[in-house]
């Protein structure tokens, strides 16, 4: 006897949030599962401040003149292959990092990653040539992307449903953390008359890598990879314990355990003999993949370059030459964007990732256009004024670029990317940052010194173009669970179809809007509720699955059956 079951929903409000009813209304710091959660997951937010502290620091180091004398004043292509040989690294470990993180768990490769970095800040401290100093590097650019290529996905895949985007937000925003650590440790040793000056703050990045070296064998293994290695029992075991004080039967966890068990299914059907070819093998991925694609070019091809890495050159552009104040201002910006971003994270989930990318794309376009101006005003005319209004105009670009670009590219990345993808889909997105980085690093400084203001015209064109882009391609993904944001790609079919399997296994109501029905076919009669309420509260939908339904739902099923043969979704006008 075939089983047919088949939901209606009708507009956006049939996808609010999933877990309304369902988490708890008790503040997440009088609960002390979810303080301690919330504890480990700041720990692997701080794998981004490693990266952070290496813009800032080469920047720093540029305006110290004991750096310059121990390595010969680089300038041109030799400060380009300084600044970009960690990138190069970061390249280099993409081609072992997804596979590591995907086969041995999220853990295991930030342990790699940590070990490695800790080795590369040792030796760049110690560099006494510029050859070490490049191996020294290269090595912390290799170990960078084992713990990047998983950090963020155990933040994504252990946070709490309602703090998911805010915490997977900050993720990116402790860029600035490591950056505001590099730009004022530099600027206090500035007055060190020895190599120190430059030695110390190289040290001090090493020092997230050995916190997390340290204690990232308490933090919980992502519940995710465990169901997708069979490991059910230590998943149902890691999601009752966080997310509902170690009550298995809580509904919010049967919904998330449910939910991931039938996304990862549909998912493997979708992405048969998943390899690297899957990520544009359909439509869906190849939505997602052009999005990827673009918002991580976009985060280090919007002018932001020369800023992060070459704020000394476009200072001296402008006759600010003085070593303490450009280190002064390099370390008031960081400040700056990390308070923006910050705040932008935490507002993502009201305001929405879509506006806050146009919001952002726009402001960059307006004041990168009055900076160029600024700067062209000073190089022709010399006008102290327009100097002046160039550091302001830096400061207000970068406040178009935090609060989106800095909290929300890794975030909203990792979302749109299905489970079985997520690790290879994320790689590539590093891939792209990694190419994009280097592009910067080793050609920005050779075309500043050819075309000098007129190089800055380039990126007015530039950002035109990403303006349309995110216009035109970003979809908005707030309110949704993780699951669900990562099948929007597919089509509404395929977001419903996750959504409604979990609830049906749970025993759980879908939410529906008002006049909207739930069809379900039996082979026999057909049986039609509508209005039927959303989660209850959190209770148990009181009408008992037929047994026919609960076979179908079954574990056995949900792991072994092709979707062919399982409840389907379909959409009734």
């Amino acid at each position: 006897m075939g089983v047919h079951a088949g939901a209606v929903y009708s507009n956006d409000e049939a996808h609010e949030n999933q877990y309304a009813g369902l988490v708890s209304s008790r503040p997440w710091y009088r609960n002390k599962r979810l303080v301690i959660l919330n504890a480990w997951i700041a720990l692997l937010l701080i794998t981004s401040s490693t990266n952070g502290f290496d813009g800032s620091m080469v920047n720093g180091l540029q305006s110290l003149t004991q750096w310059n004398a121990s390595f010969g004043t680089p300038s041109g292509g030799k400060l380009g292959l300084l600044s970009a040989i960690q990138n190069v690294g970061s390249l280099t470990g993409l081609a072992f990092a997804p596979y590591v993180t995907d086969a041995y768990g999220r853990r295991i490769s930030i342990f790699v990653g940590a070990f490695l970095m800790i080795v590369g800040a040792s030796l760049q401290s110690a560099s006494q040539s510029v050859e070490m100093f490049i191996g020294a590097r290269f090595l912390i650019g290799f170990g960078l992307t084992f713990a990047t290529s998983a950090a963020p996905l155990l933040v994504i895949e252990l946070a709490y449903p309602t703090q998911r985007g805010q915490l997977s937000s900050l993720y990116n925003a402790m860029w600035f953390t490591g950056s505001i650590v590099a730009a004022w440790s530099t600027y206090g040793t500035f007055h060190l008359a020895s190599s120190w000056a430059w030695r110390i703050p190289s040290a001090l990045q090493g020092t997230p890598s050995i916190l997390q070296f340290l204690l990232i064998w308490l933090v919980p293994e992502s519940p995710r990879w465990l169901i997708s290695k069979g490991r059910r029992a230590e998943a149902l075991r890691t999601l009752a314990y966080y997310h509902a004080n170690g009550n298995e039967e809580d509904p919010l966890v049967e919904y998330e355990f449910e939910e991931i068990k039938a996304a990862i299914v549909v998912e493997r059907v979708m992405t048969a003999n998943i390899g690297w070819q899957s990520m544009w093998k359909t439509t869906g991925n190849r939505r997602r993949l052009r999005v990827i694609i673009g918002i991580a070019f976009f985060s280090q091809w919007s002018g932001n370059g020369l800023i992060s890495y070459y704020l000394a050159k476009v200072l001296d552009g402008i006759g600010i030459q003085n070593s303490e104040h450009q280190l002064l201002i390099s370390g008031f910006l960081s400040i700056f964007q990390f308070v923006l971003a910050v705040i932008a994270g935490l507002l993502c989930e009201k305001i929405g990732r879509r506006p806050l990318f146009i919001a952002s794309t726009s402001i960059m376009l307006a004041f990168w256009t009055l900076l160029t101006i600024g700067v062209a005003l000073y190089a022709q005319y010399g006008h102290h004024s327009a100097a002046y209004a160039v550091v302001a105009f830096i400061f207000m670009y970068t406040f178009g670029y935090a609060i989106a670009f800095t909290p929300l590219i890794i975030s909203y990345t990792l979302e749109i990317l299905p489970f079985a993808l997520r690790a290879r889909g994320f790689a590539l997105f590093n891939f792209a940052i990694s190419l994009s980085i280097i592009f910067n690093q080793y050609i920005n400084p050779i075309l500043l010194e050819k075309l000098s203001w007129r190089y800055y015209l380039i990126y007015i064109g530039w950002l035109l173009f990403e303006l349309f882009f995110v216009w035109r391609y970003v979809v908005e993904t707030k309110d949704r669970t993780l699951e669900e944001t990562a099948a929007l790609f597919d089509g509404d079919d395929a977001v419903n179809e996750i959504s409604y399997r979990a609830s049906v296994h749970a025993g759980i109501q879908r939410p529906t809007t008002i006049g909207v029905g739930f069809e379900m076919n039996t082979g026999a009669d057909t049986e039609k509720t509508s209005r039927f309420s959303k989660f209850g509260g959190g209770r148990r939908a009181s009408t008992k699955s037929s047994s026919a339904d609960t076979d179908i739902m079954s574990d056995t099923t949900l792991n072994n059956s092709p979707v062919s043969e399982m409840p389907k979704v379909h959409f009734l006008s």
